[in-house]
This record gives C-alpha cells, structure tokens and sequence, in this order.
C-alpha cells in the first residue's frame, strides 16, 4: 500500500504503511512505580494503565495494525469489570477479543465474562485483541504440544508432520514488545525472531508519541529472521 494511505502525521514522521508490523504485544511494566512515584492508590493505576490500553488499540486501528497483544497482571475481579464495561464498545468499533492464557485460574465469573466478550465481537475484523492473563510462555508450548499430541492419538496428525511450522500455527504470531530489559516469560516462542523496543517509560505515561518512536525503531531494522548477513554467509 501506499504511504498516502497512513495518517499524513504518520507520514512526516517518517513511518512507512508496507513497513507498518501486523501483530504488536505489550510488556505492561511500570504501574506499580507509576503509582508509588505519585502517592496514588492501586486502582487509581490500574485506570491509568487502562486508558493508556484504550489509547494503543484506538491508535493501533487507525494505523492499520491488525493485532495486540497484552499481559494483564491486574485483579481478576478488574479485569471480569472491564471486560464487561467494553463488551459492546468492543462491538461498535470493530475489535475482536480474545484471552490466553490457564483458564483453571480463573473464577467461573470471568470466564463467563471471556465467553461472552468472545462470543460477542467474534465478527469484528478492524482489530484483533489478545489479552493474556494466566498465561506464561511455557505454558503456552506445551499447550501447544498437548493439542498436537491430542491430534496424533485421533489421527488426525502424523508424528512426521510436527515441524516448526505447524508448532508456530498453534501459536500467536511475531510481536514486538515495550518494557523493561527482561520478557517476563511473554511470548517465548513467537519472540525467537522478534524486533524488541524498550523503553524508560512506565506503562500509564506510554503515548502516541512513544508508540510511534517504537514503530519507527521496528521500520529501520533489517529483519532476517535467523538468517546471518551475506556478508557473513
């Protein structure tokens, strides 16, 4: 596509739309700093950290990113609420939600929220929303393994067919994360080829401004996705 297609902001910014990255996963680090550095409680932080979520997925939309994804270490309690409050909203602007992570953690109450909230925007194609909550890398492969194992004893996949292909199909796809200098056991196998941004930023303070710099950073970078340099074949 393109440049004329990106916001003309976007443009003098010097972001490209073919260079634009499909899938983006966020490190939420920072709230707890954010909060003890202002005197504010916990769930004053918890509904910055919010609004700074709302902020990425509408500016995400916009910029034709197709898929985020978010670790969510607040409350369960939080979080049943604010899936319920943006159910409909989520609807309306076209996001499709889905959660990863053990679901055995979860109270029956959430899990009914998740059900719902999935049920509900299944057919919204502008966004797609990942949160992640219970969920750890390792736990996501070897989720992974038990379903191709489930699929071999049915028969319905041969040992011989499991490659790195077929394993990274049960899996989200490449992200680029923002946070501190650690991946927090996020997303372990889709990071093998991952462009990392980090930045000093803690989440609530994390803007336009930071996003775009982080797209920006991703965009310069020559992606070869294991491969060394010619020059170094």
């Amino acid at each position: 596509m393109a440049d004329d297609d990106l916001p003309q902001a976007l443009v003098q910014r010097g972001l490209r739309k073919e260079l634009m990255p499909r899938h983006v996963a966020f490190v939420m680090d920072g709230n707890r700093r954010w909060v003890e550095a202002r005197g504010l409680t916990t769930a004053e932080g918890h509904g910055a950290g919010g609004r700074a979520l709302e902020k990425i997925l509408e500016l995400s939309a916009a910029w034709g990113i197709r898929t985020i994804t978010a670790e969510v270490g607040c409350c369960m309690e939080l979080m049943e609420r604010g899936i319920r409050d943006k159910m409909e909203e989520f609807t309306r602007e076209g996001v499709r939600l889905h959660v990863i992570g053990d679901p055995s953690i979860r109270p029956a109450s959430l899990q009914e929220a998740v059900r719902e909230a999935e049920e509900m925007t299944r057919n919204s194609s502008r966004l797609n929303m990942i949160l992640a909550t219970g969920y750890s890398g390792r736990w996501d492969i070897v989720q992974a393994c038990q379903e191709l194992a489930a699929k071999v004893q049915d028969k319905l996949l041969r040992p011989e067919d499991i490659d790195e292909a077929i394993l990274a199909g049960h899996l989200s796809t490449s992200v680029l994360t923002s946070g501190e200098l650690r991946l927090s056991n996020f997303l372990l196998w889709q990071s093998a080829y991952t462009e990392l941004y980090f930045t000093n930023k803690m989440w609530p303070d994390f803007g336009e401004d930071e996003y775009i710099q982080a797209l920006k950073d991703f965009q310069s970078r020559e992606r070869r996705f294991g491969q060394r340099k010619s020059s170094q074949a």
